[in-house]
């Protein structure tokens, strides 16, 4: 026997948020109202819409989406740790849907536990990919194409940590759970490996330190604020 339709728990507050947003968008987009009132506010709780989403997605020409809607909302609805992990995790939910919308719309992969700091430039924001456990730190400056990736032999802590004021170039790859020291400068199209420290700049593929390994040259002004990409090469060369 599925369950009475009382027994489900009403929306709670994130929930009434989101009805309340779809709402003015059915006012302001009436094209979208029907569509709207079917998925959301026609719901009374959390567990119909989730029921409704979920049976629509699997249903086939011989598994009925009526039929997987009442199975999902008596699951829901009658086990009480689904039911509170289904609320607990709703910005885990929402915060994933948003992150494939930004991927569709601006080509830009960024993931829900990335931590970003103040200040961040995402110039261009065209094919930039930050990994799970990436850290980016104040006034950083990413040109498009810029990727910090794991190299998918490492589970856990996997990626970069960008510091203060650096400025990656476009076209480059970090990968691993490197750190890149306040300050510094990572050429365009470099591939790194390796740790890079404060103020100095890493170029190539794989990247090097200009200067050298034992006293790389020493950076003065901060680089993802000036945007200077260039004053490296006569050094490098």
């Amino acid at each position: 026997m599925f369950c009475s339709l009382d027994t489900v728990i009403p929306f709670f507050q994130p929930c009434q948020s989101i009805k309340v947003e779809e709402r003015q968008d059915a006012e302001s987009e009436p094209a979208l109202a029907s569509y709207l009132y079917s998925t959301i506010l026609s719901h009374s709780s959390l567990e119909r819409p989730l029921s409704f989403h979920l049976g629509n997605k699997l249903s086939s020409s011989t598994l009925l989406s009526t039929l997987l809607y009442d199975l999902f909302l008596n699951a829901f609805s009658t086990d009480y740790g689904l039911r509170s992990a289904v609320a607990s995790s709703i910005t885990k939910v929402l915060a994933l849907a948003l992150q494939s919308r930004i991927a569709d719309v601006f080509a830009v992969d960024i993931h829900p536990a990335a931590r970003i700091g103040k200040g961040v430039l995402f110039d261009h924001a065209t094919g930039v990919v930050v990994g799970e456990t990436a850290v980016i730190g104040n006034n950083v400056s990413i040109l498009h194409h810029v990727t910090l990736g794991g190299t998918g032999k490492m589970c856990g802590d996997r990626h970069s940590k960008i510091g203060d004021g650096v400025l990656i170039g476009a076209g480059a790859t970090i990968l691993r759970n490197v750190k890149i020291g306040e300050g510094a400068k990572i050429g365009a199209g470099s591939v790194v490996l390796i740790d890079v420290p404060p103020r100095t700049t890493a170029v190539g593929n794989y990247a090097r330190l200009v200067g050298g390994k034992e006293k790389p040259s020493q950076l003065e002004d901060i680089p993802g604020e000036s945007m200077d990409h260039t004053s490296f090469i006569s050094e490098w060369s």
